[in-house]
């Protein structure tokens, strides 16, 4: 029988004051009319969510509060859910709890109330340090607020996350290196650096902005790396650079392909039982996610990973940590022996897309920056 992986928690908190307009995410502006009715609901749907739920004899390695914007949410009802949560699991003694914020929407006075029910870590959507671009990425935060936010943050949790963006419409060189030169004088131990990218469904898509060619991105790329290098940030993910001991255990477990349950509208849920893996998806609106739960009825979707779909969403994570995998976590992971994919890592090894030593499989730089390409090495039919 395969053996049972980590399993983490994930609580969807879907409003916004404001849609931004590259966002794809399921958020909802909120309706100032509504929103405390709204969320009295969507609270007790969640909670009622948690408590009819199948238990499970693992430990809660991490729980992450995401969005939209989970700051628009007290403290004392974000305690309602882990409430929830610590009377249907148990939590290991280390559990990591994050908490996403916007730095227009927090009360500087929540972050000691959030410390105060467990949150011990926040992860703060600043995406740039200046007000130009924050107003044209559609911010409702000032240069100054994310900056007092940050830093005051830092002074209450032991871990800080700061979410940055770069290749942004109309961004000089000069203007990056001012946006990594405040971070780096908060001195968060997490920096995540997002490219850009134009999603369909979103306002940017419909009006694309003039963006930055693909050779003064790639040249912003390499500067962000070099610069957080000399700082001694690990560059460890895609787009994820940490200080020693500062790395997302959250997301790490996706990456490493662990289990996780999700709990609110449009929440995921990828679950090891016996010889598979099972998906669940709930209902994406945040209205019918509260009807459907009062009906004991949770998910718009189940499905059974095929094997083929295994192999692929295996890679899809574990290939975007830089350090790689061992041959070993492949196998606990799916289920499946290695040699199953013998083909494809030689041919992803013949691209010199990847490096194989020993029992790592690891993705060489050009693997790093052609990492779709590498991963359709690994998509069946």
């Amino acid at each position: 029988m395969q053996k049972k992986p980590p399993l983490s928690i994930y609580i969807h908190l879907p409003w916004c004051v404001h849609k931004c307009p590259y966002c794809d995410f399921n958020s909802h502006e909120k309706n100032n009319n509504s929103f405390e009715l709204d969320k009295e609901n969507y609270l007790a749907a969640i909670t009622k969510h948690i408590q009819l739920h199948e238990s499970d004899e693992r430990e809660i390695i991490s729980i992450f509060f995401g969005g939209g914007t989970p700051s628009l949410f007290a403290p004392s009802e974000i305690n309602q859910i882990l409430l929830a949560i610590k009377n249907k699991y148990s939590l290991h003694a280390n559990c990591e709890i994050t908490l996403e914020a916007n730095p227009g929407t927090i009360d500087l006075p929540y972050f000691a109330g959030y410390q105060g029910i467990g949150i011990n870590r926040l992860s703060l959507g600043i995406q740039s340090f200046n007000d130009k671009h924050l107003k044209k990425l559609g911010r409702i935060h000032s240069a100054e607020d994310a900056f007092q936010v940050a830093t005051h943050a830092k002074q209450i949790f032991p871990r800080v996350n700061l979410d940055l963006m770069f290749a942004l419409p109309a961004q000089t060189m000069t203007d990056l290196a001012d946006d990594i030169g405040t971070a780096l004088s908060i001195s968060p131990e997490h920096l995540s650096y997002y490219h850009l990218t134009i999603e369909p469904n979103t306002l940017f898509h419909k009006f694309p902005p003039q963006l930055p060619d693909d050779d003064t991105s790639a040249e912003y790329q390499d500067y962000i790396f070099k610069k957080l290098s000399a700082h001694h940030y690990h560059h460890y993910e895609t787009s994820a650079h940490t200080k020693v001991g500062g790395a997302c255990l959250h997301n790490l477990n996706y990456w490493e392909f662990g289990d996780y349950l999700g709990f609110g509208a449009g929440a995921h849920s990828k679950i090891t039982q016996h010889n598979s893996i099972k998906r669940f998806s709930c209902y994406k609106n945040p209205m019918q996610y509260i009807k459907h739960t009062h009906e004991k009825d949770f998910y718009i979707e189940r499905k059974t990973v095929t094997r083929n779909e295994l192999i692929f969403e295996f890679m899809m994570n574990a290939l975007r940590l830089n350090d790689g995998f061992k041959v070993p976590l492949f196998e606990a992971r799916t289920g499946l022996l290695f040699t199953e994919i013998a083909l494809e890592i030689n041919q992803a090894q013949e691209r010199g897309l990847i490096s194989v030593t020993d029992d790592m499989i690891k993705p060489t730089a050009l693997g790093q920056n052609y990492l779709n390409d590498l991963l359709q090495i690994f998509l069946r039919d």
